[in-house]
């Protein structure tokens, strides 16, 4: 149908079987409650609202939906795309039973000769007189809700409880019968968005959820015709917030989760009095797109405030990122400390060894982690978020912020990782501190 619609082929992508099996749990009634993530102009759409409404109308004429999105016009041009769809002379060669009554001519609002029903409203919009799926056995329709939240909006607190409101209050009454599903395909904008709180519990049911990130668990694009990897980490590093959320799915607060790094005081030169300094790595391996080999410089002032001082980031080889670690520690001095984590197992013992034997007439601290990442992180994170810590202003301060906000949900975590270790080392009684 893609290609008779719309002139030349459809690219399909593994996320599009993903979606489709989905949707056919819940035309088998197998699902009741659906949510997918995906992002956005991966075909959520053109799938889940066009084309399933109108072959599930092909196969259940009388079947009655009502679809929503943020906007009434958005919605009623997707009802208006299904209709042309349905009248399509290859559709009716597919389904000739399917027909139109004559009289339905309305781009929000139109019926089958057997009284199936597609109605279109944006949310927040008038619904009384409609109802979506029949109170019967067998698939009977549904509400199917696309992108429910404006993206500009979606930071809004009372924009945002606007729509969970019209959803718990309006929309979700109008199912015909107890077992009429309910769709919600969304790109994720806010962490309390709709598909948040549902996810949560918010409205009691359990949903079944379907998450598709850009960038797939095994570092891969998820689809690779659409964005490839480099184009991908280039929309993440020009919008972190955007890309974690309507990308990845894994939506950041903007004044920060465990973090909130607008609590930092910017500072552009160190403060004057003895400072206890500690450079802590987080260590990759990798020449290109991966994790990040990350040395975070941290002071412990005499007045027990805390200052990041510099931090080194990278992503070489084994051989390259060892060499820049030794050329950092020799541009700090054998004032810092260095704190370096060893791996589990002999192998990290002996490059642990290696990395100390390196660094000889420097005082280095090597160590196991111990703990998941947010515990380690969070004696750093209490006294960020009570003002307790400055930065030196720098180049590499935006990158820092921005991973911090999206901590323990970004896609990079290393430069926290490299801070909490030093921060550890700080906190370290004096005697043990320059043992």
């Amino acid at each position: 149908m893609f290609l008779k619609r719309k002139g030349y082929a459809w690219r399909m992508g593994e996320h599009h079987r993903v979606m489709t099996d989905a949707l056919m749990r819940v035309y088998d009634g197998e699902c009741k409650r659906l949510i997918i993530n995906v992002p956005p102009r991966y075909s959520k759409t053109e799938l889940a609202v066009v084309n399933f409404m109108g072959w599930a109308l092909g196969n259940v004429p009388d079947a009655e939906f009502i679809h929503t999105s943020y906007s009434g016009d958005l919605a009623a041009n997707n009802a208006w795309q299904a209709r042309e769809l349905v009248q399509h002379e290859e559709f009716r060669a597919i389904f000739p039973g399917m027909a139109l009554r004559s009289d339905s001519t309305a781009r929000n609002h139109w019926r089958t000769n057997v009284d199936g029903c597609v109605y279109a409203v944006g949310s927040g919009g008038t619904i009384t007189g409609f109802g979506a799926g029949k109170h019967r056995p067998g698939f009977g329709g549904a509400i199917i809700i696309d992108d429910p939240h404006k993206a500009d909006e979606a930071r809004s607190d009372i924009k945002r409880q606007n729509v969970l409101d019209w959803f718990q209050n309006t929309l979700e009454s109008r199912k015909n019968g107890p077992d009429t599903p309910i769709i919600l395909i969304m790109q994720r904008l806010h962490e309390d968005d709709l598909a948040g709180w549902l996810l949560r519990g918010g409205n009691g049911e359990q949903w079944e959820h379907v998450c598709l990130p850009a960038i797939r668990d095994d570092g891969q694009p998820l689809w690779p015709a659409k964005h490839d990897l480099a184009e991908l980490r280039r929309m993440e590093q020009a919008s972190p917030y955007v890309f974690a959320g309507q990308y990845m799915q894994r939506p950041a607060p903007l004044e920060g989760g465990l973090f909130k790094p607008d609590q930092l005081q910017v500072v552009d030169a160190v403060p004057a009095g003895e400072i206890r300094w500690c450079r802590g790595w987080d260590l990759a391996s990798v020449t290109e797109d991966g994790d990040w080999t990350a040395g975070g410089k941290l002071g412990r002032l005499a007045d027990g405030r805390y200052i990041i001082g510099d931090m080194a980031r990278l992503q070489r080889g084994p051989d390259e990122r060892d060499a820049a670690i030794v050329n950092t520690t020799a541009m700090d001095g054998k004032s810092v400390v260095v704190s370096y984590p060893q791996d589990p197992g002999q192998a990290g013992k002996t490059q642990a060894l290696y990395m100390t034997r390196a660094l000889a007439g420097y005082r280095v601290k090597t160590s196991p982690e111990t703990g998941d990442k947010v515990t380690r992180a969070e004696p750093l994170a209490a006294q960020v978020n009570v003002g307790n810590v400055l930065m030196l202003r720098g180049p590499w301060n935006e990158a820092l912020v921005n991973e911090m906000r999206m901590f323990p949900n970004g896609s990079h975590d290393d430069q926290v990782d490299a801070l909490s270790r030093a921060f550890a080392e700080v906190m370290a009684p004096r005697r043990s501190w320059f043992g």
